[in-house]
């Protein structure tokens, strides 16, 4: 009988990636894979570990997976990805559920493993946690057919003091460009229109395959790939953001303007801490140069409250970095206590209440902001890529380059017969929240 294999992701859009991997080599051995959990002979779970919240979750996807054993058709439930990585010992000690463990290294032994939890044994393979895959890997693609994420890049350097990703992930590694460009063809070759670039941390790209900051050479090498029309960058690290960086986000039609920077906080005395490179000023001359040379860029960021020792100063402080930079979308994380992390064990910790109400804070200034960085779309003519049709509106919905799937707003369009996952030329006539509406330029 042939194995019905699910494989459920958890976690950001690399874990993503990692799972369609799986899936290409899962489907080349053979194996059927099917969306419904309750067919499923064996079960993958790519968890996350980065916050507890990730990790809870992870744990309760797990168990929830684990019941249906009894319920269904499961015989063998294989856990991945980051928690795997980082919590091995804890995860096989307390949980007797999970019949084989993949760390986030070894993602290409897969069927290996499968193969080994279905023969009763409990197979468990967590070396090295860097995974560095290439072109010839098989990748079944679970985004909407004419979009996709590209890793260009494992790991991490920077050694952040609040973050775990470089015990789960381990050093930086660059992939090839000859294999990134050679994926993204292969990509474009089954109608993939837009390509987001992501990594850990973008911008350091190349440094340790070539000795130099090579994301500007690989953003115009990728964007050359014939049928690709939006080259979108993610988690761009600020302190590598160079002006040849800037200039061919300014200069490349097909490089969208759009730039994904976690800048984490704004005071000095934080950042130092977090072990962050650079200073306020730096970021503010920085956003200023940018914006000086893409006009008409969107910048998104990340920023975490109720760091050890953010006073009330530290976050009113914050707070109006927010209102004086105006940034297009933001994110806020509530600081959370990392094992084995030097942020974990320093003094004057926040309470979580108080972590909680800076969040909340934080984000009703920027829906403020937002809205009337959105309202400055009004009356332009911009490309939207259209993503699906709303038949009781009769509106098309989709995107622009200004706004990365899943996180960032929508666009609304009327007046007009459109193609699914393709661009159509819109005259924004409205603002909202977070989301566009405009018709289509006959």
């Amino acid at each position: 009988m042939t194995e019905k294999v699910k494989v459920v992701t958890l976690g950001c859009e690399k874990n993503m990636v990692d799972s369609e991997i799986m899936a290409g080599l899962i489907h080349g051995r053979g194996f059927q894979l099917v969306d419904n959990k309750e067919d499923a002979t064996v079960i993958i779970v790519n968890t996350c570990g980065f916050i507890d919240a990730a990790k809870e979750e992870s744990v309760n996807t797990i168990l929830d997976m684990a019941e249906l054993k009894e319920t269904a058709n499961l015989k063998a439930l294989i856990v991945s990805g980051c928690l795997t990585q980082r919590y091995k010992k804890q995860l096989l000690d307390e949980m007797p559920e999970i019949d084989g463990i993949v760390g986030t290294g070894d993602f290409d032994k897969i069927n290996d493993i499968v193969d080994e939890a279905l023969r009763g044994k409990r197979p468990i393979l967590v070396g090295n946690p860097v995974f560095n895959y290439d072109a010839d890997l098989p990748r079944l693609v679970t985004t909407p057919r004419y979009t996709a994420y590209v890793k260009i890049a494992e790991g991490c350097d920077n050694a952040c003091t609040f973050c775990s990703i470089p015990i789960m992930r381990g050093s930086f590694k660059s992939r090839s460009m000859e294999s990134i460009v050679a994926e993204v063809a292969n990509l474009a070759s089954q109608g993939v229109k837009e390509i987001s670039l992501i990594a850990q941390d973008s911008t350091n790209y190349g440094t340790d395959l070539y000795d130099s900051f090579m994301l500007p050479t690989l953003l115009n090498k990728v964007s050359e790939v014939e049928g690709i029309e939006w080259v979108r960058l993610h988690y761009a690290y600020p302190g590598f953001f160079s002006d040849e960086l800037i200039e061919v986000m300014a200069t490349n039609p097909k490089v969208c303007k759009y730039i994904d920077m976690p800048l984490q906080h704004s005071e000095d005395s934080i950042l130092k801490r977090m072990r962050r490179p650079g200073r306020q000023k730096d970021t503010r001359e920085l956003v200023r140069k940018i914006r000086e040379s893409i006009p008409d860029v969107a910048l998104r960021t990340s920023l975490i409250v109720g760091f050890p020792g953010e006073t009330e100063e530290d976050f009113e402080n914050l707070k109006q970095f927010v209102r004086d930079v105006q940034f297009d979308r933001l994110g806020v994380f509530a600081y959370s206590k990392e094992d084995d992390t030097p942020a974990a064990r320093l003094p004057n910790q926040v309470p979580d209440e108080v972590k909680e109400y800076r969040a909340n804070a934080i984000m009703e200034i920027q829906r403020e902001i937002s809205n009337i960085r959105g309202g400055r779309r009004i009356g332009q003519e911009i490309d939207v890529l259209i993503e699906r049709y709303d038949g009781r509106s009769d509106v098309y919905i989709g995107r622009s380059q200004f706004d990365a799937p899943e996180i960032d707003g929508e666009v609304f369009v009327s007046n007009g017969k459109l193609t699914i996952g393709e661009l159509a030329k819109v005259r924004i006539t409205h603002s909202y929240e977070f989301d566009l509406s405009g018709e289509v330029i006959a």
